[in-house]
Order: structure tokens, then sequence, then C-alpha cells
């Protein structure tokens, strides 16, 4: 069986579940959950997770193996600007 990508991921950046728990503002045992595939990721955690990882939503869902992130849309962008 393949690795989780997101604890792929955190692993990579050397880090350890209580922090991205802490960084997304969740409980460790509920970040657990997610490594473990228990519960799915709200849309709005995997936008972060995303980011923070300079990965896609789509990487962290397996739907793609390409790690890179996908430029963003003008769409996007400019309701980053808006905000």
């Amino acid at each position: 069986m393949e690795m989780n990508r997101l604890k792929e991921l955190r692993e990579d950046h050397d880090l350890y579940q209580r922090d991205i728990a802490k960084l997304i503002h969740i409980d460790q045992s509920n970040y657990s959950k997610y490594e473990l595939e228990k519960i799915n990721i709200p849309v709005e955690t995997l936008h972060l997770l995303a980011d923070y990882y300079n990965t896609s939503i789509d990487y962290i869902l397996y739907r793609t193996d390409e790690r890179k992130p996908y430029k963003k849309s003008i769409v996007c962008e400019k309701a980053v600007q808006t905000n």
C-alpha cells in the first residue's frame, strides 16, 4: 500500500502531526484521522494544506502524481486580489 500523501508531505518537511494540526487549528487526533483516511478533509483545509506544501489538492487526493501546483487561473488571481 502506498503511503498517505499527507503523511508523505508532512514527513518530507520534517514535521509532526501536532505541527500541522496547530497550523490548521485542529486537534492532533483529528489530523491523525485525516492521514489514516478515517475522516474526510474539509475543502477549506485542503486549500490550506495544498498552499502550505506548495502542491495541488489533486496531488493530496491521488488524482495526479504531479507534485507541482497548478498555475493559478486568472479567475483565482482576481478573487485573491479583491479580498
